[in-house]
């Protein structure tokens, strides 16, 4: 066998499997950033590097991006345009959304044999697409509004996973079950072809309806976004006064999510109306059926252990009787020390799912350095700001809503907070402006934001999990199917930030 040289040992290496052309592109922009920040100057290259890491995300099926996106954010330390005591500051300030993802995601793996037991019965007996998808919008609204939403997507992400693990293994080929890899369609029978890629469109529905259920619900509480926490701070408002003051926009935007999540799967419109193939129907009674029976005390045991847990779980995030990262880890405790779970590698793989997401959110964290160090949003705050009356506010909410498309909705809300704040305590806002301000940096970050996976670290969970490329759920088809609610959840929201607020 002809041995390989340096070179092309270390284009095969680069960046692993991922396509040629994919190498070539990210070898492009680190190599042309260095050019451009000694040419153009810092702002212009810290905009290109957001589209370049943006560009990671959207080809997420074709290489993870934490290893494209980090050398991304090592050049930017490398070429002086944030620093490493920068990014330290944003991952400070994200530390509970970084211990959630730790903790909470782990602590929902170990509730998934309940979780799938449950919704297994309710796919099987809510017939009606239609009624199934409001089901997750506004179950997603509900729990999201009390809870967080990242727990809630980690729970529909458990549940999707579980789903068509089901299936897709009742599908293999009987000859090589002893080899079964749920990533490897080439096992699949060719008489369930069909139905498995029906099957994939339908979670694929399911679960954006549910993912924009919890933007819905997020916006309209206290505790439902952790810049709804941050805000309500500022404004010493407590979960009344949060929820009063953003209703005049938050409740419309409610119920025009819950309304089109109802009206894309009447019309099957713009990819949605995927239906449940009836052999997976079967198959999923069929498994019920089979878990029932095998069933014995000490499995009927497991169950009540997670429904106890799981109702600790909603009362103790509802209550926020500690941050959701401490509560998560309390959870994994319970469930590993009553439900038997004592070996070091069955915990372990329980976190394999969360970690290389929390890794990557460090990664944009600091991408945000770099917006924050270069101050490449002070010319559209500074515009805002010198806005007046309601033309302010429908500014506020259209440039809060921009510019958490592209980057952390967190941030962009503190940035704006901060400035209006100073601007307040100035005496140059009203009180009465100066709450509606308010409102309109929390719609603004919240809703528009579910444009792009980027824009919802909740999103962005469930782009780079582990479900997305076995349904096909790549960033741009994500983009496609939240493009409806996007516009007509902005809409709504700027409209009644207009005559309403």
């Amino acid at each position: 066998m002809k041995q390989m040289s340096f070179g092309q040992a270390f284009r095969a290496n680069f960046l692993g499997n991922a396509p040629n052309w994919y190498k070539t592109t990210i070898l492009a922009f680190l190599v042309l950033n260095p050019i451009l920040m000694f040419t153009v100057g810092k702002s212009f290259t810290g905009w290109m590097l957001i589209i370049e890491f943006i560009f990671t995300l959207a080809m997420a099926l074709k290489c993870y991006p934490l290893p494209a996106g980090g050398l991304l954010a090592i050049e930017a330390v490398v070429i002086g345009l944030t620093n490493p005591y920068s990014i330290y500051h944003e991952i400070e300030l994200n530390l509970p959304v970084i211990l959630l993802l730790m903790f909470m995601v782990a602590g929902i793996y170990f509730m998934k044999e309940g979780l799938v037991y449950l919704f297994s019965k309710v796919l099987t007996r809510v017939r009606s697409k239609v009624a199934l998808s409001f089901l997750f919008s506004i179950m997603g609204a509900i729990l999201s509004a009390f809870l967080d939403a990242l727990t809630v997507t980690a729970v529909i992400i458990a549940v999707g996973y579980g789903f068509y693990s089901i299936f897709h293994k009742f599908a293999s080929s009987d000859k090589i079950y002893d080899k079964y890899d749920i990533n490897n369609d080439h096992i699949v029978d060719d008489k369930y072809r069909e139905d498995l890629n029906e099957f994939r469109g339908f979670l694929r529905n399911l679960l954006m309806h549910g993912a924009v259920g919890t933007a819905l619900g997020g916006a309209t509480t206290l505790v439902g976004e952790p810049q709804n926490l941050m805000i309500g701070n500022i404004m010493k408002w407590d979960f009344i006064d949060f929820f009063l003051h953003s209703a005049p926009v938050s409740i419309p935007v409610l119920i025009v999510g819950l309304l089109t999540s109802i009206t894309l799967e009447i019309t099957k419109f713009w990819g949605y109306g995927y239906q449940l193939p009836e052999s997976v129907r079967n198959v999923m009674e069929e498994d019920i059926k089979e878990k029932d029976a095998a069933m014995d005390t000490r499995g009927r045991v497991r169950l009540i252990i997670m429904a106890i847990a799981g109702v600790l779980l909603i009362f103790s995030l509802a209550l926020h009787l500690a941050e959701v990262g401490i509560i998560g880890l309390m959870i994994i405790i319970i469930l590993t020390a009553f439900n038997g779970v004592t070996e070091e590698g069955r915990i372990g793989h329980a976190f394999e799912e969360a970690l290389p997401f929390t890794a990557l959110l460090v990664v944009f964290f600091a991408i945000v350095a770099v917006i924050h160090d270069q101050h490449l949003f002070a010319p559209i705050i500074s515009w805002v700001l010198n806005m007046e009356g309601q033309n302010q506010l429908v500014a506020f909410f259209l440039a809060n809503g921009a510019l958490s498309a592209i980057s952390d909705n967190v941030f962009v809300a503190t940035v704006y907070m901060s400035e209006t704040q100073k601007a307040f305590e100035a005496g140059g806002i009203a009180i009465d402006q100066y709450q509606k301000m308010a409102v309109a940096i929390n719609m603004g970050t919240n809703i528009p934001s579910v444009a792009t996976p980027n824009g919802q670290a909740a999103f962005l969970f469930l782009l780079t999990s582990a479900l997305a490329p076995l349904i096909r759920l790549s960033y741009m088809e994500m983009v496609k199917l939240a493009l409806p609610y996007a516009i007509l959840m902005s809409l709504t929201g700027l409209l009644a930030t207009m005559y309403l607020l």
